[in-house]
């Protein structure tokens, strides 16, 4: 399971540094392992946020993650967004912003530089929503109870999350965007504009998935009731009919059978959506952070891009695995490390932060919540054996 899970990784590694040996030497090879690394170091909690969202869809969906989704991970985010960047903060033609990332990577770098105030604001506002939304909400399952059930009973309030998103971007654009590092003078009204982008595609995008969800939970419903009416007025055959004509598309059911197997597409289709906007906010640390290493958006693609493959391939395991289920609380921690991970951004639109150490509060982060999870499970499983052996006793008096 293991090789079929990470073959195309291991695949894509072998090519990808035998392509940089050639191309660019001991060097450049050197640059792009060290560059996949980061990568994987920085978006460790992405691959268990998509795991939570991945485990929602079927076996095709989670084949289009991995194809699809890759593409634009790697040639979308870690390639042309930076050029995009480029081409609208310098007012030049995307074509102008190819040729200055070929033949004037300083330049080029300056530029991206420049527009991180931007990036960290759309990603740090769209990254602590799906904190947010997270922490405010009524589970059953708590990691920080002392933490998680006060902040539960808050979320009760309507658009809360929201509320509390906007208070960090008043104070990020009031702060930290006043006085920009390297001579970037004041951001204020840039932070404040992207970060409400960032929100409103959090919420548009979010908000659409969500709402098909919730139309195919309802038709499932619909359809379980419908099947036991008629076990009950039909008996065992007329449920049997009913099933088959469902499954056949025909009769009576069948439009209500398309429409749930419709309906299912588009939840899948805007999941998908969801998690490549959520893949894209996690891009941009490590898209920012890898100028400290290189400046050619070549290595700097097929670094990133090697290490954006893992990611999805751990994705994939995770929900494969039913490791989730398995340790409950490896969610909280890749939220609690998406907060953190937010409030870093919204800090380096000033201030530099080591890459090193936002990987770190990440890992640390998931480490400790699976750790959690490990102590959890060996209570629960003694418990179940004192339960089973008072049990035996009783049964034995």
């Amino acid at each position: 399971m293991l090789l079929k899970t990470f073959g195309w990784s291991f695949a894509i590694t072998a090519i990808g540094l035998a392509l940089a040996g050639v191309l660019w030497g001991w060097q450049g090879l050197a640059i792009v392992g060290i560059l996949s690394i980061l990568e994987i170091s920085l978006s460790f909690d992405n691959a268990v946020i998509n795991a939570g969202i991945l485990r929602k869809m079927n076996a095709f969906w989670q084949k289009i993650f991995l194809t699809v989704g890759i593409l634009i991970a790697v040639f979308g985010m870690r390639l042309v967004f930076p050029v995009i960047i480029v081409a609208v903060t310098a007012k030049m033609s995307p074509i102008e912003a190819v040729d200055l990332a070929i033949n004037d990577k300083n330049q080029y770098e300056h530029l991206v530089t420049a527009a991180h105030p931007a990036i960290a604001a759309f990603g740090g506002i769209f990254l602590l929503m799906i904190f947010l939304d997270f922490i405010f909400e009524e589970r059953d399952i708590r990691w920080l109870g002392w933490l998680e059930k006060p902040l539960a009973k808050l979320g009760k309030l309507d658009t809360f999350s929201i509320v509390v998103a906007l208070i960090g971007l008043l104070i990020a654009a009031t702060t930290v965007a006043t006085d920009v590092a390297h001579g970037g003078g004041d951001k204020s009204a840039t932070v404040l504009l992207s970060g409400v982008a960032g929100l409103l595609t959090y919420l548009i995008v979010g908000g659409i998935s969500g709402y098909f969800e919730d139309k195919l939970e309802e038709e499932e419903d619909e359809d379980e009731d419908d099947e036991a009416g008629a076990a009950e007025g039909e008996g065992d055959e007329g449920a049997k009919a009913a099933t088959n004509a469902q499954l056949n598309g025909s009769g009576g059911r069948g439009s209500s059978g398309a429409s749930v197997v419709g309906l299912a597409g588009k939840a899948a289709f805007f999941l998908f959506l969801y998690l490549e906007v959520i893949d894209a906010s996690f891009s941009f640390d490590g898209v920012i952070g890898a100028f400290a290493i290189t400046n050619d958006i070549f290595e700097m693609a097929l670094g990133l891009g090697i290490g954006a493959m893992y990611i999805r391939s751990l994705t994939v395991f995770l929900v494969r695995r039913g490791t989730l289920d398995d340790y409950v609380y490896l969610e909280h921690g890749a939220h609690y490390a998406i907060g953190a991970l937010a409030v870093i951004l919204l800090v380096t639109i000033k201030y530099e932060i080591n890459e090193v150490i936002t990987g770190l509060v990440g890992v640390v982060l998931i480490a400790a919540s699976y750790w959690s999870s490990v102590r959890r499970n060996r209570k629960e499983a003694a418990a179940g054996e004192d339960a089973e052996a008072k049990t035996e006793v009783t049964s034995g008096v």
